[in-house]
């Protein structure tokens, strides 16, 4: 990671890392929901906690009638 934790990208510059507040809430959503431990949810790449995220959120919306 460099210095300042962000990497050139064209013309603009993009965080290197996952942005913390997001990680935290993911992994606090699908560890409440699913009671899997820490070290797995962080294991996950980014894309698939998202998915695991929105499924379980899908879930929660059928189940107080607010879903299809």
């Amino acid at each position: 990671m460099s210095e300042t934790g962000f990497r050139p990208l064209g013309r603009r510059w993009r965080p290197l890392g996952y942005p913390q507040d997001q990680l935290l809430e993911e992994t606090a959503f699908v560890a409440y929901h699913l009671h899997w431990p820490r070290e797995e949810l962080l294991a996950l790449e980014h894309a698939e906690r998202r998915a695991w995220v929105h499924e379980v959120n899908a879930i929660n919306e059928r189940m107080n009638g607010r879903g299809a």
